[in-house]
Parts: C-alpha cells; sequence; structure tokens
C-alpha cells in the first residue's frame, strides 16, 4: 500500500518573518519550503503537525500581516 503524499500547506501568502524565519503564510521556514518536495510523508506530517502552533506564536507577536 502506497501512503497517500501530504500536500503543501501553502496559501500563497509567501512573506518570511525575519526574526523567526518562518512564512507568514504556511509557518515553514525557507530551508522546509525548499525541501518540501524531496521530504518523505513521515517528515511533511511531522512539520505540517507543528504549523499551528508556529502560526499561533507568529499571530501572538502580531506577525501576521502582509506589510503593504
Amino acid at each position: 500500500m502506497i501512503d497517500a503524499p501530504v500536500k503543501t500547506p501553502c496559501i500563497k501568502v509567501c512573506v518570511v518573518d525575519p526574526l523567526s524565519g518562518l512564512c507568514i503564510g504556511c509557518g515553514r521556514s525557507l530551508q522546509e519550503i525548499g525541501s518540501w518536495i524531496s521530504m518523505s510523508s513521515e517528515r511533511r506530517a511531522s512539520i505540517m503537525a507543528a504549523l499551528p502552533v508556529r502560526l499561533k506564536a507568529l499571530r501572538a507577536k502580531g506577525v501576521d500581516k502582509v506589510p503593504d
């Protein structure tokens, strides 16, 4: 049985917060974004599980708005 690949969490809001190094749209780091396609399903799932906490932390700091 082949596992279905974990889809990308990208929401097309690609702005990286310079302090945390995380995308304010999806919560991934540049390294994670760049290597997403070559990651195992297990690694992708692990990152996906961490994203809600990362995004919540960004929002708590007020880093959830795309600069004008």
